[in-house]
């Protein structure tokens, strides 16, 4: 486990506002494992980036009126399953990340993972789904249907990583869907999976109601591919897709989310940083302090004065 760990991290945000591991509420967790991507290479740099950018991340946020990082306890973990490091198997990456979740959730903390390429996301909520009895629902967000059975040789692929939740018998509502081919397509068919497709969201006003009634939980796990989200916002991904989220409709449906169900965790996978860019890179961060503000104001972090 030692060689798939990294302790040079910079805190999210900076040291100005990062709590201690005893104190704090919530944990940033990055994984910079990459091994399966199939297009634009460069995810295992993500969670660098993306902490490097929160830097510049103004501490208070105009939509909530306060100054989240002040008030919220956030410790940033060192960096795991990484294979800038040397090579790492799929069954090495998953160990660790299942291991150091579930330590996390043990020690009664909020975790937000940056990744690193999207199957790491398996690991994750394997962990979760050892600790919770009851069923929670996954909620991603995501350009691409992910479910597929295997691909290019292996079942651990970033593109079947939804096959795997699926298999866990959890239940699933995929947001922003623009890219399956027909052996996902079928599957959808077949197992009458919740699909809310790109197009449908731009052509129906009540498209967030709806995906929001579809949670049929009270706990949701949210997992988030940066190409969800219009790639005009954030290019810097490993494979674009044209459509996609924009900006307010993506903020209004996380808020609610965390406002109507119990938001157990939380990841943001697949960021690629662009070389001559930081649109992409301080658009994630932007993101993650986002969710941690609609997660500290559902939870009464703020009242609790921590």
């Amino acid at each position: 486990m030692l060689a798939q760990t990294s302790t040079s991290v910079m805190p999210f945000l900076g040291s100005d506002v990062a709590a201690n591991y005893d104190t704090s509420k919530l944990v940033i967790l990055p994984i910079a494992y990459e091994a399966t991507t199939t297009y634009r290479r460069g995810c295992e740099n993500g969670p660098d980036f993306i902490l490097e950018a929160s830097h510049q991340v103004e501490y208070y946020d105009e939509e909530l009126d306060r100054e989240t990082g002040c008030e919220v306890g956030i410790y940033t973990h060192e960096t795991i399953a990484d294979t800038r490091s040397g090579g790492i198997s799929a069954e090495e990456m998953l160990k660790v990340t299942e291991e150091t979740v579930s330590k996390l959730i043990g020690d009664r903390k909020f975790v937000i993972a940056l990744g690193g390429e999207h199957s790491i996301t398996a690991a994750i909520v394997e962990a979760y789904r050892k600790v919770y009895t009851e069923p929670f629902t996954v909620v991603q967000i995501d350009a691409h249907g992910d479910l597929r059975h295997s691909y290019e040789g292996s079942i651990h692929n970033h593109a079947c990583v939804m096959r795997r939740i699926v298999d866990m018998d959890l239940p699933t509502v995929q947001i922003g869907i623009r890219a399956i081919c027909k052996e996902e397509a079928d599957l959808i068919k077949e197992k009458q999976l919740t699909v809310f497709r790109a197009r449908e969201i731009a052509n129906e006003p009540n498209w967030m109601e709806r995906a929001i009634s579809a949670i049929q939980t009270d706990k949701v796990f949210l997992t988030i591919d940066l190409d969800g989200i219009d790639p005009t916002l954030i290019p810097g991904v490993g494979t674009p897709e044209p459509g996609g989220l924009n900006w307010y409709a993506l903020m209004t449906f996380l808020r609610r989310v965390c406002e109507k169900h119990n938001v157990i965790g939380c990841d943001v996978m697949e960021l690629a940083p662009l070389v001559d860019s930081v649109v992409s890179q301080f658009t994630a961060a932007k993101l993650v302090y986002k969710i941690i503000g609609y997660q500290a104001l559902a939870k009464g972090w703020f009242e609790a004065g921590t």
